[in-house]
């Protein structure tokens, strides 16, 4: 999976997993967050949202199934 900085407050990077349909997103305070089945146009949209913060609170946590990817020991 590719990771992509991007400019956000709250957000430091996000990736995206073409063939499993994951997004996978970064958080400034260290968390990493895997979204499933989250189509390619969306992931996209985010990427290029005005703010991504806002943009994933609003159109991708409310829609798709987060879980928090644990870290490594």
């Amino acid at each position: 999976m590719q990771r992509a900085g991007v400019e956000s407050s709250s957000v430091r990077w996000v990736g995206y997993d073409l063939d499993e349909h994951v997004l996978e997103v970064g958080f400034v305070g260290g968390g990493v967050y895997h979204y499933l089945d989250v189509p390619p146009e969306v992931a996209l949209a985010l990427l290029e949202a005005d703010s991504i913060g806002r943009h994933l609170n609003t159109e991708i946590k409310p829609v798709y199934e987060g879980r928090p990817v644990p870290r490594a020991s």
